[in-house]
């Protein structure tokens, strides 16, 4: 992977090829984002850019090196990543040669992918994921031995902050003392839950989302989607391009329409409106549950931006946005304060298998009694 096959992130790129001409890598870097940032595509293309045998302002793509790092089997880049206890009836080196082997399939198909898009790649049954104890170990094992093409190790781990205490602490004196030539590269969604010990032996590096503009392209240009159709599902994602593709496939929605709907009926207090609605929200998959959730989110945010004049920031357009102009109207800064945290916490309630029905329900009583007292 280069870094141009990475969307946006110029500022990014820029600042890590630059330190490498410079001669001034830190030895151990921390890429921080968010759920949804590009934060471990970015990584891989760092790998492969600091093995590069003819580099420029990118890889060179076509060296032995470069080659190699496009199927993620350069001998000289390593891997830690979390599993959950998935059924081991192998020798511990075969598991691990298969493992890995599963881990490279999911880069080549899911570069962008989340934490459970690998647990259901390898088959992991929602079962909660870790980086064991005995990975520090096998880092150290990994690590004293010298590199066999490159002038460079490097080791990528991937969302440590899920390590077992005792492999975080355990890596604690590697990380401040290194072998020479040997850069570990942190990929984290939670910097928050690091040891404060391994955020003070790293260089933070901050990958922030995409803008809208940036995940539209790439749906045009890599996954051929119409523009339109880019543009609305750009929206959703809010910066996310593994969340854009996941909703490529899905059915249309008419998500404005129902959100339309849905809060003229809150405001006019139609209660049995409001029930038939809970039913036919009910009724949704999983997927579209949670885009109507976060496009109502989304609506109140436009709505907040329109009310504070800071109108130039409204990524609506249309109708959508002639709604958010009538809508406004009857709004105050207090209402959608509290219209947006219920909506947030109906959102958490989803996430975790709550009743459909019963919580768009409760959720629109509680909108109705806040949108007209």
């Amino acid at each position: 992977m280069k870094f141009s096959d990475i969307p946006g992130l110029i500022d990014v790129k820029q600042l890590l090829t630059d330190a490498v001409k410079s001669n001034h890598t830190a030895h151990a870097q921390l890429f921080v984002g968010a759920a949804g940032a590009l934060n471990l595509p970015l990584a891989l293309a760092y790998a492969t850019y600091l093995h590069c045998e003819n580099k420029g302002d990118d890889a060179c793509g076509v060296c032995p090196a470069c080659s190699k790092n496009a199927k993620f089997i350069h001998p000289d880049t390593h891997f830690v990543f979390p599993l959950s206890n998935v059924k081991n009836d192998k020798d511990e080196d075969r598991f691990r040669a298969d493992i890995l082997k599963s881990w490279r399939s999911f880069l080549l198909e899911q570069w962008y992918g989340s934490l459970d898009d690998w647990t259901n790649f390898y088959g992991g049954e929602d079962k909660m994921a870790l980086i064991s104890r005995e990975e520090s170990r096998e880092i150290i094992k990994t690590l004293s031995l010298k590199p066999f093409e490159s002038p460079h190790k490097v080791m990528i781990i991937w969302q440590p902050e899920l390590m077992h205490t005792s492999a975080a602490n355990g890596i604690l004196k590697i990380l401040e003392e290194p072998p020479p030539q040997t850069f570990f590269i942190l990929v984290t969604n939670a910097a928050d839950k690091l040891l404060p010990t391994i955020i003070s032996r790293t260089q933070i590096v901050t990958v922030p989302l995409l803008h809208d503009e940036e995940v539209a392209a790439h749906l045009r240009e890599r996954h051929n989607v119409e523009s339109a159709k880019a543009d609305k599902l750009a929206q959703l994602a809010e910066g996310s391009v593994s969340q854009a593709v996941r909703l490529i496939d899905s059915p249309e929605d008419n998500n404005a329409t129902v959100f339309i709907d849905w809060m003229r009926a809150c405001f006019k207090k139609s209660y049995g409106q409001l029930v038939g609605m809970a039913d036919s929200y009910h009724g949704l998959d999983k997927l579209s549950q949670r885009n109507m959730m976060t496009y109502s989110i989304n609506m109140m945010r436009e709505s907040m931006l329109h009310i504070s004049g800071a109108g130039a920031m409204n990524r609506t357009r249309g109708e959508e946005l002639k709604f958010v102009h009538d809508f406004s109207k009857v709004l105050t800064l207090d209402k959608i304060e509290s219209s947006y945290k219920l909506l947030n916490d109906a959102a958490y309630h989803l996430e975790r298998n709550g009743s459909a029905k019963m919580i768009f329900l409760d959720l629109s009583l509680k909108l109705s009694k806040t949108l007209n007292p």
